[in-house]
């Protein structure tokens, strides 16, 4: 229904209003290349853990400037730890890669299943080979590390356990492969597995997790051969349990495989951390809607939690969540979940949203730090206001109903980067140069 006239001239002047405090509040930043980017942030260089989001995961801005942000808290202030939205397997390729450890065999070049391009770009092989150069005059244990949080890997982990054990322990891996044999109908489309499951079908639950206790069992043993190895090797086997779980639990609502995914990456995060000891500090890459606190969105409302909320609650202050956000351009995204991806146009905000006052407020780029935002401008935008998330499928035919969600955005971050106008990623083509370590895991 259609505003009167007076309540329509209401609703600009309020925009208009919030959008001046907006001007006034963020602080204008260069470009993402520019030498003194990363110096905005040095104010976040005390945390144990700075989560970067992206309200995009096809955006090359986001990509770029959390490049930045990283290489700075890495530098200036002894972060350890990179850990980002992607698969423990594939990360491991660019791990070893970065702090100057020998490839080892894999089922598939990292990052060649769909979405390929969210992390087989242009801006992470850059942003890789600064970690590289980095690492390269430092001790061995005190090289920065690239870890993967997600859940997805069920094939790829569990062809980790079984390498592992078939070098360390031969009698133990056939064992291993009775067990994970449960899941092998599975293992090409794991969603079939919680179908399965759904209709009373063989469910695999006991087997994954009576293998995980088995390794942790030996891990006296086995730290014997390499410390290194085992504790991949025992990550990828709470995957394979942590994987079982989200596909059976897929089919049963969609806030119990959140939780549980997220859950996952959050303990895959302390698991890493406790690992490098007392003084790590990580930075963590992903979606805004994993890392801003869902405690202030419809998504918490429901009943949802994600990273940054356990974070919150786990780290207190010593956790800074950053949104990341735009307002048009275009984006690196497919139109189906699996389909060919797209450069597509990513339509104006809406009216109605955060993104349409930053618009307004005319910062092209900005940072705003709701920690030391004037309370006039915060109880401003206490009631909640429409927020937009794209991952990697975008459809702007039904924009409103498939990325919009509610929220209120001071308190979902700790603090906001805005880009008013921004570009797609740059996609790696998918064939793997062989034979060229000098590009490695990436290729050409």
């Amino acid at each position: 229904m259609a505003l009167s006239p007076p309540a329509e001239r209401n609703r600009e002047t309020t925009i208009h209003e919030v959008a001046k405090e907006l001007r006034a509040a963020g602080e204008h930043l260069p470009a993402p290349e520019h030498e003194g980017f990363g110096a905005f942030f040095d104010r976040f260089g005390g945390a144990k853990v700075v989560l970067l989001g992206e309200s995009t995961h096809g955006t090359s801005e986001f990509y770029r400037a959390r490049a930045a942000i990283t290489q700075r808290l890495v530098e200036q202030h002894g972060f350890t730890i990179v850990a980002v939205e992607a698969d423990w397997p594939d990360a491991a390729s660019i791990d070893r890669y970065v702090r100057h450890r020998p490839p080892e065999p894999t089922l598939e070049p990292p990052f060649a299943r769909f979405p390929s391009w969210m992390w087989s770009n242009l801006e992470v092989r850059e942003f890789v080979g600064r970690l590289r150069q980095h690492n390269e005059s430092r001790p061995r244990e005190k090289r920065v590390e690239f870890r993967g949080l997600d859940v997805y890997s069920l094939r790829s982990s569990i062809a980790a356990v079984l390498a592992y054990l078939d070098r360390v322990d031969p009698e133990r891996a056939k064992a291993a492969r009775e067990r994970y044999g449960c899941l092998t109908p599975w293992q090409s489309d794991p969603s079939r597995y919680g179908v399965a499951g759904r209709s009373g079908g063989e469910r695999c639950e006991n087997e994954v997790a009576a293998q995980l206790t088995e390794l942790l069992d030996r891990r006296l043993d086995y730290l014997r051969h390499d410390g290194e190895a085992y504790f991949d090797a025992a990550q990828n086997a709470r995957i394979v349990r942590a994987a079982e779980q989200y596909y059976r639990t897929m089919y049963r609502g969609s806030t119990e495989s959140w939780n549980l995914r997220d859950r996952h990456m959050f303990n895959t995060l302390l698991y890493v951390m406790q690992q490098r000891g007392p003084d790590a500090k990580a930075v963590v890459w992903a979606h805004n809607s994993h890392i801003g606190n869902a405690a202030a969105t419809s998504m918490g409302w429901a009943g949802e939690f994600n990273i940054g909320e356990l974070c919150r609650n786990g780290f207190r202050d010593e956790a800074v969540l950053i949104g990341f956000d735009t307002d048009r351009g275009t984006v690196a995204a497919a139109s189906d979940w699996g389909a060919p991806m797209e450069i597509k146009s990513v339509l104006p905000a809406r009216e109605d949203s955060y993104e349409y006052l930053f618009r307004k407020s005319g910062l092209a780029r900005s940072l705003t730090d709701w920690r030391s935002a004037r309370r006039d401008l915060r109880d401003a935008l206490t009631s909640p206001r429409l927020e937009r998330a794209i991952g990697v499928v975008y459809r702007p035919d039904t924009e409103v109903l498939s990325h919009y969600f509610e929220a209120v955005l001071p308190e979902q971050f700790d603090a906001y980067v805005w880009f008013e106008d921004t570009g797609a990623v740059t996609p790696l083509p998918a064939e793997h140069a062989e034979g060229a370590p000098e590009t490695y895991p990436f290729g050409l």
